[in-house]
């Protein structure tokens, strides 16, 4: 019996350094999902500065989790540490191509594939938002370029035929992202269109106006 004690000794000693570590990498993804989502919306603020300050918060505490978690892969890879993780790489990609930077890779946020498209995914949504905010103003260049990104996110998503246990899901993200992106498409012409009929009213108004 006095093994059996011993036995569980080590399986107490296990199981409540695992939960430490459960209970840590939950309160880490909260405060990772905070810092991705106050870092987007400063983007939509315009608010650069601050959103790259939340970004680089949000590294350190990936980078923390990804440290922290190495002797518990199964936490690692447990929904809520990579659903925070996805939050991050929409954060960063979001902020990298508004700001016309290089797209960052997985090797460069240190994630998982799956995660990092899934995020990437998940950024057309911010796209678009930033696109609406953009023609409640008028049309302009930036809302096309923001609906290039999004057309050419959507034209690698579809390559990615594989078993959604291999990518995370990707084929609903895909079908979502395609909405998004037709819907984005009929706004950006609608309001390119009430331009250029403005403008067309405008040159008929000056044309006959009296001399």
């Amino acid at each position: 019996m006095d093994r059996l004690e011993d036995i569980a000794d080590q399986l107490h000693q296990a199981f409540q350094a695992q939960t430490d570590a459960r209970d840590k990498a939950l309160s880490q993804a909260r405060i990772l999902t905070r810092h991705c989502a106050n870092a987007i919306r400063a983007v939509h603020r315009d608010e650069f500065d601050l959103a790259k300050d939340h970004l680089h918060e949000a590294a350190v505490i990936a980078k923390s989790l990804h440290t922290n978690l190495d002797e518990y892969p199964d936490l690692y890879h447990a929904g809520y540490t990579q659903d925070a993780l996805k939050e991050y790489a929409e954060a960063s990609i979001v902020y990298a191509l508004v700001n016309d930077k290089d797209l960052p890779s997985p090797r460069d946020l240190g994630l998982e594939n799956a995660t990092y498209l899934n995020g990437l995914a998940e950024s057309v949504g911010e796209f678009r938002r930033r696109c609406l905010d953009i023609l409640r103003q008028g049309y302009s260049q930036e809302a096309e370029k923001l609906l290039r990104h999004m057309d050419d996110i959507y034209a690698v998503l579809i390559t990615m035929d594989y078993p959604n246990a291999i990518t995370g899901g990707i084929r609903r993200q895909t079908d979502i992202a395609r909405s998004i992106t037709e819907r984005t498409r009929g706004d950006i012409t609608l309001s390119l269109r009430q331009e250029h009929l403005e403008k067309s009213m405008s040159q008929l108004e000056q044309r006959l106006r009296p001399k």
